[in-house]
């Protein structure tokens, strides 16, 4: 059929947004394509590829914020184009930048008699590994300054709870990971034994507010007291406190503000903090304090001049859009204090309530229930049964599975170290997971647990069948 070039102008460009030559294009997966296509085909193409990913407000495996409000989206974009680490072009960035940094500095207790430096960073994975190195360098050079010119090799000490950042920065730096074991009384930080795997090479011990396998805060107080009170007895080793708080270093202080773990603590002189966690901006960027100047070797500051003065800069990435700082910034104005404590507390009582609903099933083991972070982790018990006395005979990769149909993802995995043979799930309860939508994943929990039992039986009674014949 012949067709007008208009009518085909027309054709080509309705519903699909890409007409049928562009419908049928091959998408490269190895080589750039050799003709270009128009830019709504582009895009539908990409979304078509998307499709199957699942909704990110469903995913309660991520830490990562899935919304922010419309005006911060729209700053967003419009600063994108703006490269960070260019502070002497983009000088209101860089102040925008330091003003995030003087807000966790207070927010995080920095004491007033001391000069406190810190720096964004892509994410908190970069905000640890600088943490660790400003550890080594310090380290480094009290041993020269002392005469000691040996090859040992430093060495790391923290729980076997530890995040994968903290490996590689290991492995990366050259610096031997101590692992503290956890136990069935111990998910997290054991500062009771934590002294047994530290020596004359141990650059530092590293606290974690929040861990990533159960959200369990670690005793940073305990371990200060334990770590001044050797120092005390070694006056050639100042041991000292990192804290890697990820994920409750901005939700701490405003939903526990008296719980007592950051520069309030005399052995802390380094926090770190994911800003698009509890700080509630899109994935991208962290946060890391010194509490002061001298707990970052000056070997790590570079400064860059803009309007007439200095700037240091001590971030290991170079290139990255300006447009994470300035939707952090826009948050800590847009929210305040008071905006904060009410997102947090709002989201903590979503987590207390579906804790409480998932008890109330009989059917699980709770490791946590919103004690610390707003995570709820736990194991199906070995001896779970219906109230009929039938026995559970799925296991928590059925339940995730199942869940999935209903679009919800929730993650499956096992503890680390001794209590590797532990499986359990955590549901992380972000600022965007309403009252609402927690009751319907609840309601959802229920009614997947109710259809495993279904499936079970109609699968026993379809072999049982098959077996007669």
């Amino acid at each position: 059929m012949y067709y007008g070039d208009k009518t085909k102008e027309k054709l080509q460009n309705m519903a699909f947004g890409y007409d049928s030559r562009e419908r049928g294009t091959i998408l490269p997966k190895t080589k750039i394509n050799s003709e270009s296509i128009n830019a709504q085909a582009a895009k539908a193409l990409i979304k078509n590829e998307l499709l199957d990913e699942g909704t990110s407000r469903l995913n309660l495996a991520t830490f990562c914020q899935t919304y922010m409000e419309p005006e911060a989206l729209e700053l967003m974009s419009e600063t994108m184009d703006k490269n960070a680490i260019d502070k002497s072009e983009y000088p209101q960035t860089a102040e925008l930048e330091m003003r995030c940094v003087n807000i966790l500095a207070d927010l995080w207790h920095s004491p007033k008699d001391m000069n406190f430096i810190g720096t964004s960073t892509v994410g908190s994975s970069e905000a640890c590994m600088l943490a660790g190195m400003a550890m080594k360098f310090r380290w480094r050079n009290k041993r020269k300054a002392q005469g000691i010119e040996d090859n040992s090799k430093p060495n790391l000490v923290m729980s076997e709870a530890y995040q994968i950042c903290w490996e590689k920065f290991c492995v990366y730096w050259d610096v031997e990971l101590r692992t503290v074991p956890v136990d069935k009384q111990h998910l997290c930080l054991n500062v009771d034994k934590v002294m047994d795997y530290v020596d004359d090479n141990t650059i530092g011990i590293v606290g974690i507010l929040g861990t990533t396998y159960t959200g369990d805060y670690e005793d940073i107080a305990a371990l200060d007291d334990i770590i001044e009170k050797y120092n005390r007895n070694h006056p050639n080793q100042e041991l000292v406190i990192h804290v890697d708080a990820a994920s409750g270093g901005i939700y701490t202080p405003f939903v526990d503000p008296y719980y007592v773990w950051d520069f309030k603590l005399k052995n802390v002189v380094s926090i770190s903090a994911s800003g698009h966690k509890y700080g509630l901006t899109f994935p991208g960027v962290g946060w890391i304090v010194w509490k002061d100047r001298k707990y970052l070797p000056e070997e790590l500051i570079f400064e860059v001049e803009y309007l007439g003065s200095s700037v240091p800069t001590m971030a290991i990435n170079f290139s990255r859009s300006a447009s994470q700082i300035v939707a952090q910034y826009y948050n800590f104005l847009r929210f305040g204090k008071e905006g904060y404590s009410l997102i947090h507390s709002r989201t903590q009582e979503v987590a207390l309530m579906i804790g409480d609903a998932i008890r109330s099933t009989g059917f699980f083991k709770m490791y946590n229930s919103a004690k610390g972070l707003p995570i709820i982790c736990y194991k199906l018990k070995d001896d779970a049964v219906y109230e009929d006395g039938t026995p559970v005979v799925w296991n928590l990769h059925d339940l995730s599975a199942r869940l999935l149909m209903y679009g919800w993802q929730i993650p499956t995995y096992a503890l680390p170290g001794a209590l590797s043979d532990e499986v359990v799930h955590r549901i992380v309860c972000r600022a965007d997971l309403t009252y609402n939508l927690g009751e319907n994943f609840v309601r959802d929990l229920k009614k997947c647990i109710s259809e495993l039992k279904t499936a079970r039986i109609l699968c026993d009674e379809e072999l049982l069948a098959g077996h007669k014949k």
